[in-house]
């Protein structure tokens, strides 16, 4: 009998309407549109408007999409992973709310939280539940509205993040395609280095704690960009090396889409070429969690039967990892 993996078996994605550009962010902070290309490769970034509008508002159009485009209807899928830093609320679940909103009503469901690397270890822990054969359908969802957390007036946040939602279904496959490996990591002494500073059960939100700013996303940039360019490249290159993968079998780079130096050190390090790297973040900025699976959604149609794809991510706290997987349609 084969091994059953995990595959995607459909994929989309929606960013907002609102376009947020580099001239615009020079009229907020002291900044210029050569200084945020030079350093990050961002252009612009998308932002979610509207009163009452949180994460899921933007998983709801991707996700039923997704089910529209697998031909299934929302009550077919039995567990919803969702991968999201900006959660709807503390509590309860925006995999719940989610559930609700679509119709899924007979999936359960929760949220995923490892920062920039939630979707990749969403996606490894969604698979165990396919090849266990504990389900047949498994939705997993990486969104965020990082504009709710972004000061506007720090600089070294506001030119990075924008909003946007991604979602795959993982489905059996017998054929040898799907999830075939992964190698996912983390260190928590790098917490210091990019979080957010109040609002958990640390520092609950009292009127210092708003005043102060405490509230946005914190971030020492040049430790991050330090341990990201190093850890997200090797982990890329060790999950290549652990299935004997040359530069050559792989037909798609699949990077979190953070910093554009991050990403073309990730690709030297692994010997690919520029050609076969999936590049985004020049109009979406790094939406955290939305980041791979909208670029999934945006080079779908490029994307052939059997294809080897290798995701790789890198987020605060710090977590990375990498996941190799054959495109399975």
């Amino acid at each position: 009998m084969s091994k059953i993996h995990a595959a995607i078996t459909a994929v989309h994605g929606y960013v907002p309407d609102y376009v947020l550009t580099n001239h615009e962010l020079e009229g907020m902070v002291e900044t210029n549109d050569e200084w945020i290309v030079t350093r990050t490769g961002i252009k612009e970034r998308r932002v979610l408007k509207g009163e009452g509008l949180g994460t899921s508002d933007m998983a709801v159009p991707a996700v039923n999409a997704l089910l529209e485009k697998r031909g299934i209807s929302a009550e077919e899928l039995d567990l919803i992973i969702f991968c999201t830093t900006t959660p709807d609320f503390v509590f309860p679940a925006t995999a719940n709310i989610l559930a609700d909103k679509i119709g899924a009503k007979n999936a359960w469901g929760y949220d995923l939280q490892a920062a920039c690397s939630g979707f990749l270890y969403g996606l490894a822990t969604g698979s165990q539940f396919i090849e266990s054969g504990k389900h047949k359908k498994v939705l997993v969802v990486g969104g965020d509205k990082m504009s709710a957390i972004v000061n506007y007036k720090d600089r070294a946040t506001c030119i990075i993040f924008g909003d946007g939602a991604g979602a795959v279904l993982l489905e059996p496959n017998d054929e040898g395609n799907g999830v075939i490996d992964s190698i996912l990591r983390s260190d928590g002494s790098g917490a210091p280095y990019l979080h957010q500073k109040a609002g958990g059960s640390v520092r609950p939100a009292t009127h210092e704690t708003v005043e102060a700013n405490q509230h946005f996303a914190y971030q020492e940039g040049q430790a991050v960009f330090k341990f990201a360019v190093t850890k997200m490249a090797d982990v890329a290159a060790e999950v290549m090396e652990r299935n004997s993968l040359v530069a050559d079998d792989v037909a798609w780079l699949v990077p979190h889409q953070a910093n554009k130096r991050i990403i073309d050190a990730t690709a030297n390090r692994c010997g690919i070429s520029e050609d076969k790297v999936i590049i985004n973040i020049e109009r979406y900025g790094n939406t955290t969690n939305g980041t791979l699976p909208l670029c999934l959604w945006e080079w779908e149609d490029k994307f052939k039967k059997g294809d080897n794809l290798i995701l790789a991510a890198f987020g605060g706290g710090f977590t990375w990892g990498s996941i190799y997987l054959k495109w399975a349609y």
